[in-house]
């Protein structure tokens, strides 16, 4: 028997028959799906210290399950000590069942874990597409608190195929993930 994703399944029993009806969709293809889930990280005490790059692609790598890769400055920028091509971040793009499986981990373990947390904010870039931001990488279950050397935070962007951000924050919401009243 072939495993899949508790959220991919969810997609296709729940998430697209509601989504057909409140929106009225004719052709299945009209109907929004999750493309990517994109974690990223800009470090910029990295000018100072290159080992935090280090860090923060190993603990993006055990939150995400899929090796993460570092971002290096596009341009030299004086007044931040900055050359073009040292590294200032780390990122790594999710797709497919390991994209819902985070999804499913963030929404049902990490989320619930945050301080004071009273849902995500609901703004989104226009085409569908939603980015929240998470002030400490400690949220994650996968991540040894005794092991972290600096609290970073990091964006998660979800891209989906929606065409207005009321769909995708409506595809985002069936899944469960939490959005601010």
């Amino acid at each position: 028997m072939e495993y899949t994703p508790r959220l991919r399944k969810q997609y296709s029993d729940e998430v697209v028959p509601a989504l057909k009806e409140k929106f009225g969709y004719k052709n299945v293809m009209e109907i929004p799906k999750l493309t990517k889930i994109c974690l990223s990280q800009g470090l910029g005490a990295a000018v100072a210290d290159k080992k935090l790059v280090d860090s923060a692609v190993e603990e993006m790598t055990i939150i995400s399950g899929q090796k993460a890769v570092p971002t290096y400055s596009k341009k030299d920028i004086s007044n931040f000590k900055l050359r073009k091509g040292m590294p200032i971040g780390a990122r790594v793009t999710l797709r497919g069942d390991m994209m819902y499986e985070f999804l499913d981990r963030l929404i049902s373990v990490s989320l619930p874990r945050t301080r004071d947390f009273r849902g995500v904010s609901a703004k989104g870039d226009g085409r569908g597409n939603f980015t929240i931001g998470i002030k400490e990488q400690i949220i994650f279950p996968e991540i040894d608190i005794d092991k972290v050397k600096n609290i970073n935070g990091m964006d998660i962007s979800f891209v989906s195929t929606a065409k207005t951000d009321e769909e995708a924050k409506e595809l985002l919401t069936q899944f469960g993930l939490p959005f601010k009243k």
